[in-house]
C-alpha cells in the first residue's frame, strides 16, 4: 500500500483544472477559469507590482528602482544592440514580455506544494501559452514590416547576392524559415519548461519509492535522487532566465528583419 500511495505521475502536473465556472460555455467553448488562467492572474499582479514599486524616480534610489532600472536598461541594451535607435520605441513590449516570461517561469519553481492541496503551476509549459505570446510577436513583426516598407517588405525573402538561378529556391526557402519562426519561438519555451518539471517529478518518485523500499534503497537511491533535485532545481532557476532571455532576444531579431530589411 505504500509503495502505490508513492507512485508520482510527472504529467500531472501540467494539467489544467477548472477552479470555477466550468459550465460557463461561448460559442460552444468553455471558459472556466482555470488553475492556469489562476497563475496567469498572479503572474500579472506581482509584475505590476514589482514595476509600480520600482517607478517612485527617487533621487537616491532604493533596492527595488535600482532592479526596475536595472532589467528596463538591460532590455534597452539588447534592443539598441539588435535593432539600433529605432529599438527603443519596442522597449515596452519585450520588457513586458522578457518580465512575463521570467515571472511566469520563476513561479513555476516556487516550493509550495508542500502545503496541502496547493501546488505552483508553469503555464509557460503549455504550447498554446507560449503559442499566443510567439503570434503576438510574430504579428508585431508583420504589422511593421507592412507599414514601413509596404510590398517591399517581401524582398526579406530575397538575400542579398542571391544568384539568378537560385531565384526560384532561396525565396521559397527563406519564406518557410521565416513562418516557422513562431512555432520554433514557442516549441523552445514550452519544451524547455516541460523537461525540467518532468525530470524533477521523476526523481521525486525516485526518493519517495527508495524510502518505501527500506533503508538500503534510501541511501543508495533515494539521497542520490534528492542530491540530484536539488542541483536540477539550482539549474531550473537558470534555465527559468535564460528561455525569458531566448524568447526576448528572439523577438528582437525578428523585429531588426522588420525594420531592416536584412
Amino acid at each position: 500500500m505504500a509503495a502505490e500511495e508513492g507512485k508520482v505521475d510527472p504529467m500531472k502536473q501540467f494539467q489544467i483544472e477548472p477552479l470555477f465556472g466550468s459550465n460557463w460555455d461561448i460559442a460552444g467553448f468553455n471558459i472556466a477559469f482555470t488553475n492556469s488562467a489562476l497563475w496567469m492572474a498572479i503572474t500579472v499582479v506581482l509584475l505590476w507590482v514589482f514595476v509600480a514599486g520600482g517607478m517612485k524616480r527617487e533621487l537616491v534610489p532604493g533596492r527595488w528602482q535600482m532592479a526596475v532600472e536595472t532589467f528596463t536598461g538591460f532590455i534597452d541594451d539588447m534592443l539598441e544592440a539588435n535593432v539600433g535607435k529605432e529599438g527603443r520605441k519596442y522597449v515596452p513590449y519585450i520588457f513586458s514580455l522578457f518580465m512575463f516570461i521570467l515571472f511566469a517561469n520563476l513561479l513555476g519553481l516556487v516550493p509550495i506544494g508542500l502545503i496541502p492541496g496547493v501546488h505552483a503551476f508553469t503555464f509557460t509549459s503549455h504550447f498554446t501559452v507560449t503559442g499566443v505570446l510567439a503570434v503576438i510577436s510574430f504579428s508585431i513583426v508583420l504589422a511593421v514590416g507592412f507599414w514601413k516598407h509596404g510590398f517591399k517588405f517581401f524582398s526579406l525573402f530575397v538575400p542579398h547576392g542571391t544568384p539568378l538561378w537560385l531565384m526560384w529556391l532561396i525565396p521559397v526557402i527563406e519564406l518557410i524559415s521565416f513562418l516557422v519562426r513562431p512555432f520554433s519561438l514557442a516549441l523552445r519555451l514550452f519544451v524547455a519548461m516541460m523537461a525540467g518539471h518532468v525530470l524533477l517529478k521523476v526523481l521525486s518518485s525516485f526518493v519517495i519509492d527508495s524510502v518505501n523500499g527500506g533503508a538500503v534503497f534510501g541511501a543508495f537511491i533515494g539521497v542520490p535522487s534528492m542530491l540530484l533535485m536539488i542541483a536540477i532545481s539550482a539549474l531550473e532557476i537558470l534555465v527559468a532566465g535564460i528561455q525569458a532571455y531566448v524568447f526576448a532576444l528572439l523577438t528582437s531579431l525578428y523585429i531588426n528583419d522588420a525594420e531592416h530589411l536584412h
